[in-house]
């Protein structure tokens, strides 16, 4: 990284079992694509993400809760119509992107999942941790399958190089970041209404599945900035939300 090179930190909240947050990190992901491969932009980037769980444990407690279908479940949480207004809006961004998204499957609880993405980070970073975050968007989002389950979650922790299989079903077997995870949810729910939010270098908030056009704008006056993160181009500070 050269003398003039920016380092970006992006702390993105997000929950495994959320479209919209599939939606978001496609969308920064091609931003920052783009930024580097096309734009040349003198900034790098560091991904941290944070788990959320979109469904409180007090109406879904753990994985071994028995298992209902999405429609079934937000039919009767969020209503058939908002369920289906929901379905819309986000397969009219599938269609767009020529990205494949089901709704049919069982609802997971993604404790498990979040978990694993926080051991995956310990690990290797978000050189684990991203690879890992696609592969459970993917199974949950694409191929409807159940991502609370402990042979789903250790094949794609095998299969993303996390770690092993049978590792991966010892680490689930464990209370291993349980607490962790949990305390991490808890104090995120307290302080953030929707996911997902990146958290740009501690300091600014972007709320929201944005579009790879709003990333490539901030990331473009941040490399503007220079080194130097003052002034700041944007609004107010948020709150840090990992205190």
């Amino acid at each position: 990284m050269s003398a003039y090179n920016r380092l970006v930190k992006l702390t993105v909240i997000s929950d495994v079992i959320c479209p919209n947050c599939n939606i978001g990190q496609h969308e920064l992901i091609g931003a920052i694509s783009y930024c580097q491969d096309t734009l040349h932009l003198p900034i790098t980037f560091e991904i941290e993400f944070l788990p959320f769980r979109l469904i409180p444990t007090r109406i879904l407690p753990d994985e071994n809760t028995p298992k209902v279908s999405k429609d079934e479940f937000f039919n009767s949480t969020v209503g058939k119509e908002p369920w289906a207004a929901m379905q819309a809006s986000i397969m009219k961004w599938s269609q767009e992107k020529n990205i494949p998204i089901a709704f049919k499957g069982l609802v997971s609880q993604s404790t498990r999942a979040h978990r694993l993405s926080r051991k995956a980070y310990q690990i290797g970073g978000q050189d684990k941790q991203l690879p890992f975050l696609c592969a459970v968007f993917r199974a949950y989002l694409e191929e409807e399958k159940d991502v609370a389950d402990l042979d789903v979650l250790s094949e794609i922790s095998e299969q993303t190089g996390v770690m092993s299989k049978q590792e991966a079903l010892d680490f689930l077997h464990s209370d291993e970041l349980l607490e962790e995870v949990n305390t991490m949810c808890e104090k995120v729910r307290s302080k953030v209404t929707g996911v997902p939010m990146t958290i740009i270098d501690g300091k600014w908030c972007v709320q929201g599945g944005q579009s790879s056009d709003v990333f490539i704008q901030i990331f473009k006056k941040l490399a503007d900035t220079g080194v130097s993160a003052a002034p700041s181009p944007f609004a107010a500070p948020v709150v840090a939300l990992t205190a």
